[in-house]
């Protein structure tokens, strides 16, 4: 792994590396006045476009959440630990459904062992190209909620135990695995109910949740290690993709597009990562970046198999032999690689 000494000067380290309480806490503070600012649009006009919109924008930051609380994991989204932690559980991972520890443990992985045989993540990345058939049923499966109910099926399962537990064992097993993650669920319900809008919470907390989330958290899989370059090459295992205003609010918000620089330097907060990525460039490196004009022209690549090589398969959900704690990376795994 190449040290960030080599690609950037002491001055612009201590730049890149400096984490802001204030930086952390508007983001989070971000993420869910634009959550609820969605859901009050919807009330105030009530239209199939503004729901339509709602939905995409919610979607859009509850991923922002679940990058948060990867920024947390990383123990960069704040400067003081103890509200790093703090609005990384119980504001960004548990609404999500998440544990940052659990996320962090296998998150560490993927970083220690990038686009190798041991990366936990491999099965994301590794189908890629596939046929624009396959993409279409990829996409109709969670834009029509049946990737995150299969998610959340599994997960719910899973942290519930083995049938054959006795009633208190599996209420404690679900309570260690789930419990403060449900207790959000019921403040978000609370919320709604008392602001006399109690079916905001399933109109538009989880459609979105388990319809766009699902959608564009697969594109950003797609983008950020799919068909790269050299998987042994720290600039090119990963990659970048330039987003335009309407792609940072719709499908890669709080700046997730800059994963190449995020794999070099995995401490820099995800605010600091557009100046690193500068920084880069002036000493001379931004060849050496792969990098993408655009989220479009990546899925072109993703889909460039050819369709006589189109192969439905079956869905075997992989959750509960995996990590159900994170959203960051979960997915199906197909019977056949090109389903």
């Amino acid at each position: 792994m190449i040290s960030a000494s080599e690609l950037l000067t002491p001055a612009q380290l201590s730049i890149v590396r400096a984490r802001s309480d204030w930086r952390g806490l508007w983001c989070v503070v971000h993420a869910w006045a634009v959550i609820f600012g969605s859901m009050a649009l919807f009330v105030w006009l009530p239209n199939p476009v503004t729901f339509l919109v709602a939905v995409a924008l919610i979607g859009a930051r509850q991923l922002g959440l679940a990058i948060l609380m990867h920024d947390g994991a990383h123990g960069v989204l704040c400067h003081n630990p103890k509200l790093n932690n703090f609005l990384s559980q119980w504001l960004c991972a548990y609404p999500m459904m998440a544990e940052t520890g659990a996320y962090r443990r296998y998150h560490l992985k993927h970083h220690a062992h990038t686009q190798q045989a041991e990366d936990p993540d491999l099965i994301l990345s590794a189908p890629f190209p596939i046929t624009k058939s396959s993409f279409r049923r990829k996409m109709i499966r969670d834009l029509t909620g049946q990737t995150g109910y299969q998610q959340r099926k599994a997960q719910i399962l899973n942290a519930l135990g083995r049938p054959d537990w006795p009633l208190e064992r599996r209420l404690q097993n679900y309570w260690t695995k789930l419990g403060r993650a449900t207790i959000c669920q019921f403040v978000i319900f609370a919320i709604l109910a008392i602001s006399g809008h109690w079916y905001l919470y399933f109109a538009l907390w989880l459609l979105p949740f388990l319809t766009w989330q699902q959608a564009i958290t697969r594109i950003r899989n797609i983008a950020e290690h799919a068909m790269v370059p050299d998987s042994n090459d720290d600039f090119r295992n990963a990659r970048t993709t330039k987003a335009n205003i309407f792609e940072r609010a719709l499908v890669a918000p709080y700046w997730v597009n800059y994963h190449v620089e995020h794999h070099l330097m995995m401490w820099v907060p995800c605010y600091n990562l557009p100046k690193t990525r500068a920084f880069l460039i002036a000493n001379g490196f931004g060849p050496r970046i792969e990098t993408k004009s655009s989220y479009a022209e990546v899925l072109r690549m993703a889909t460039s198999r050819p369709e006589n090589e189109d192969k439905p398969g079956d869905l075997a959900h992989n959750a509960r032999r995996q990590r159900v704690e994170g959203t960051m990376g979960e997915g199906f795994k197909p019977s056949d690689e090109t389903a």
